[in-house]
C-alpha cells in the first residue's frame, strides 16, 4: 500500500465555512476533505485540523516517519511557529504549504511565512480549491521522486 500524503490545518481552519467567507468563502473543512480525497483518485490521505500547536507539531512527526508527502495550511502558524518549522525542516519529501486567501495581499504581518522557507512549493489565494490542486500536485512530485530513486 502506498503512503499517505498529510494534510494539515492550523488553527480556526475548522471554521471554514462560516468564518470570514468574505477572504475564506464558504466551503467547510469537511468540504475541503471530500474534494481532497477525490484528488487522490485513491491514494490515501490523512486529513487533520487542530488549533493546538504541539498537535500539528506530532502530526509532522508522524508524516515524517509515515507519509509520502505533506501538504499544510499551517494558518496563523505560518507567521509565528518556529517550532512548527523546525518540525517541517525534517520531513524527507515533497512539502506543499498551502493558504486559502493570498497572504501576500493581506496585511503586512501575514507577509513572513516560516514555512515558506522550508517548502517545496507555496500555494496562496486559490481559495480552498487549492486544496485539490495541491494534492494532484503532490501526486506528481510523489511520482517524480519515486522514478528518481
Amino acid at each position: 500500500m502506498s503512503k499517505p500524503i498529510y494534510v494539515l490545518n492550523g488553527p480556526n481552519l475548522n471554521r471554514l465555512g462560516t468564518r470570514e467567507p468574505e477572504i475564506y468563502g464558504r466551503t467547510t473543512l469537511a468540504e475541503v476533505e471530500a474534494m481532497c480525497r477525490e484528488a487522490a483518485s485513491g491514494h490515501p490521505i490523512v486529513f487533520r485540523q487542530s488549533n493546538r500547536e504541539y498537535e500539528i507539531i506530532e502530526w509532522v512527526h508522524e508524516a515524517i516517519d509515515e507519509g509520502s508527502g505533506l501538504i499544510i495550511n499551517p494558518a496563523a502558524f505560518t507567521f509565528t511557529s518556529m517550532a512548527i518549522m523546525d518540525a517541517l525542516k525534517m520531513f524527507p519529501g515533497p512539502l506543499i504549504e498551502l493558504h486559502i486567501s493570498n497572504i501576500h495581499k493581506r496585511e503586512p504581518i501575514y507577509h513572513k511565512s516560516y514555512v515558506s522557507p522550508v517548502a517545496t512549493a507555496v500555494i496562496a489565494g486559490l481559495g480552498t480549491r487549492g486544496y485539490p490542486i495541491a494534492v494532484r500536485a503532490m501526486l506528481e512530485m510523489i511520482e517524480q521522486s519515486a522514478g528518481k530513486a
